[in-house]
């Protein structure tokens, strides 16, 4: 997600500061039946809801916008069950119903919810680049709650259906297969999209704009389309029919893909790019036709493997999704366009890293954060891929594959946390690997190493000192290199201070530290 990032921090902080997902209920079916309009900008509401009973609770609790001091926000008109009007209460952003019979344990039921109001964010209804008016979900973190009445956290997924009533000039894009297009009366039209396989709110989504629609390709039977304004169609085509190239990576490389189809949409999202599953959303200036984003179509279409399908348990695990689908977009331009090229990526990285940690300092796992915005951060992105690049050299690159593939077959369509991931390593690698989780993902920094040499003619040898200048000490391989010479060491750093030798028969241009970029850290090298 949000490779191109653009942070609207400015937007209604005070709703991204999320409660838990409530644990008595587990929804397992969002039926969101939506009517949009050109007259205004109030959208109209049906949502009925299909949950299960994990404990014994009177009260179904969803999460839902209230009307603001400015008019906008969502207003409950009524909640029904079975025909039979419940009573609610909507307030404070919570939608608290109560059920007639208190359910038990393992029970079944649903609920349907009408409501109407204006969205302030969560659904962007606004005019494109080209003037012309839109519809456009963009639900991350927990923004769905201003259109959506849900339990708007990544740990509670659902399978959804979108049925959009909209005027007839729109098209519209979801989730999941398209199940019907109908003409109705006064010029409009009803759009159905349905998909099986649950989803986290944060990547449900409708886009409804004029579009031109082109398929790209089938990649193993999955239909990839182009969703893109009729105005840069030719150059927008050609950027998104990267998708045809970059699909089989992961799809070989991680699994198979797991919904019926790709659509890859020019949008109105705030974020460079937002992964909604089998929908991906880009910003509508992101594409120029020189293929420049193909770093950004990689970024988001590993997300429908990591972050979509293998969702992160909580916030604090957002590294799961995104450093994810940074390194996996580092590999896969590896494969396409070799080592050197990895090897450039992961160098820039590092410097974003290394600034990001002198500004502010913090863990990758940091449960401290409430404004989830935050989060998309150097952490979360860069040195998530890079932790994810140490343990591959760590572990060597057949156990990585093989741990990934495993981590991935066993929390697709569900949860995982940080340490469900270091125990599927640790499973697949026979290795302990606490210590290295503990370090470099909920440990603030990275090394810093002062290292010191000279040579050494009589010896045959440079000779020199790493010295670590942290303040808290690190475990690591670090590889050193007499340039020129053939020279080479890899030395086990644990210690504030540690003594090298390196062979070689004539004085060295100059000493390489990590030579291969496999080690978050910044190093000073004197003389």
């Amino acid at each position: 997600m949000r490779c191109l990032f653009t942070l609207a921090v400015c937007l209604l902080t005070q709703h991204l500061f999320a409660r838990q997902p409530q644990p008595a209920f587990d929804i397992q079916h969002y039926r969101f039946a939506l009517t949009l309009s050109d007259e205004s900008d109030t959208i109209r509401g049906q949502a009925t809801i299909q949950y299960l009973v994990r404990r014994s609770s009177a009260s179904l609790v969803l999460d839902l916008i209230s009307v603001q001091p400015d008019g906008k926000g969502m207003k409950v008109r009524t909640v029904q069950q079975g025909g039979k009007s419940l009573p609610f209460k909507h307030s404070k952003d919570l939608l608290a119903i109560t059920l007639p019979v208190t359910p038990k344990a393992g029970d079944t039921g649903h609920v349907t919810v009408d409501y109407a109001g204006i969205p302030a964010d969560g659904l962007t209804i606004s005019n494109n680049m080209y003037k012309h008016r839109g519809f456009f979900g963009d639900n991350w973190p927990n923004r769905a709650r201003h259109w959506l009445p849900c339990i708007d956290h990544p740990a509670d997924k659902a399978s959804v259906e979108f049925l959009v009533d909209a005027p007839a000039h729109y098209q519209v894009v979801s989730n999941g297969l398209q199940l019907e297009v109908s003409t109705l009366p006064n010029n409009r039209r009803l759009t159905h999209y349905q998909e099986t396989v649950p989803l986290p709110t944060k990547v449900m989504v409708i886009g409804a704009a004029d579009f031109a629609v082109q398929l790209a390709g089938t990649v193993d039977c999955i239909p990839v389309h182009s969703w893109v304004y009729p105005e840069n169609r030719e150059k927008t085509f050609y950027d998104l029919a990267q998708a045809t190239e970059i699909l089989p990576f992961f799809i070989n490389k991680v699994g198979p893909f797991a919904y019926k189809k790709l659509a890859n949409v020019q949008s109105k999202t705030i974020f460079g790019g937002m992964e909604n599953a089998g929908a991906i959303f880009y910003a509508e200036e992101a594409f120029n036709g020189t293929r420049r984003t193909e770093s950004l179509v990689a970024h988001e279409i590993a997300h429908q493997w990591f972050g979509n399908m293998a969702t992160e348990a909580s916030w604090s695990d957002l590294w799961l999704s995104e450093g994810f689908a940074t390194y996996m977009t580092i590999c896969y331009f590896e494969e396409k366009y070799g080592a050197d090229t990895a090897l450039f990526m992961r160098r820039n990285d590092r410097s974003k890293v290394i600034s990001f940690s002198k500004r502010k300092p913090g863990p990758v796992v940091d449960t401290a954060v409430r404004d989830y915005m935050q989060l998309l951060n150097a952490n979360s992105y860069q040195k998530g891929g890079w932790v994810l690049h140490m343990l591959r050299r760590q572990l060597g690159d057949s156990t990585f594959w093989r741990g990934v593939r495993t981590y991935y077959q066993r929390y697709a369509g569900k949860n995982a946390g940080t340490q469900d991931l270091r125990a599927v390593m640790e499973e697949v690698s026979g290795k302990p690997l606490t210590d290295f989780f503990q370090q470099w993902l909920y440990t603030s920094g990275q090394p810093s190493l002062d290292i010191r040499w000279q040579y050494d003619a009589a010896a045959k040898a440079v000779k020199g000192t790493v010295i670590q200048q942290q303040a808290g000490l690190f475990r690591f391989p670090l590889e050193l290199a007499a340039s020129g010479t053939g020279g080479a060491v890899t030395l086990s750093i644990s210690e504030k201070e540690t003594a090298f030798i390196i062979p070689c028969s004539s004085k060295p241009s100059r000493l390489d530290v990590d030579p291969g970029v496999d080690l978050l850290g910044e190093f000073r090298v004197n003389p």
